[in-house]
């Protein structure tokens, strides 16, 4: 297995993991939080949690040309947050089967995708789409973190370090 084998599939578990926490903290507020129009580019918690959802079943279709994909980067998928912690799950489930199953040849490969506001076609190569991929979700659930915290939730340590802290496995290559 190569470097960017490891690294994406690292990265596929560091999701799961992140999003775990991310979601064990979401779970402490009450709906007015949780829901509140706090400023976020997809306004609350609750937004952008859905919008995590909704860009990685976008994305999903675009690598494997199966599943369901929303139309609309803000669409709320689930209005209760069970039901989407439900679909986080799943989709992080699928996530990791995903980039395990991947080989050299796969990243190396190229996709074809439309994105969602445009029918352009795009030919990108299958490495910078999952480094994007990857760093978009950081980036979301940055936000929620902030959100969070601003709403006097106790710090969540999302950082990739602290995930290949407690799992040694992920640090190194297989």
């Amino acid at each position: 297995m190569n470097g960017l084998t490891s690294h994406f599939r690292m990265l596929g578990h560091y999701n799961a993991w992140a999003n775990v926490r991310l979601y064990d903290a979401a779970a402490r507020l009450d709906d007015t939080q949780y829901r509140a129009d706090r400023g976020a580019f997809f306004k609350s918690v609750h937004g952008t949690l859905n919008h995590l959802l909704a860009t990685d079943m976008i994305w999903m279709k675009r690598f494997t040309g199966d599943g369901d994909a929303p139309d609309r980067l803000d669409a709320i998928l689930f209005e209760a947050f069970d039901a989407l912690r439900a679909a986080r799950v799943a989709a992080d489930a699928r996530i990791v089967a995903y980039v395990d199953r991947l080989d050299e040849a796969q990243i190396a490969g190229t996709i074809s995708y439309r994105r969602v506001s445009s029918p352009e076609q795009f030919v990108q190569q299958l490495a910078p789409a999952l480094a994007h991929w990857f760093n978009h979700q950081t980036h979301h659930r940055g936000q929620v973190h902030a959100l969070l915290t601003g709403l006097g939730q106790p710090a969540t340590e999302l950082d990739l370090l602290f995930f290949q802290r407690e799992q040694p496995k992920a640090a190194s290559p297989a």
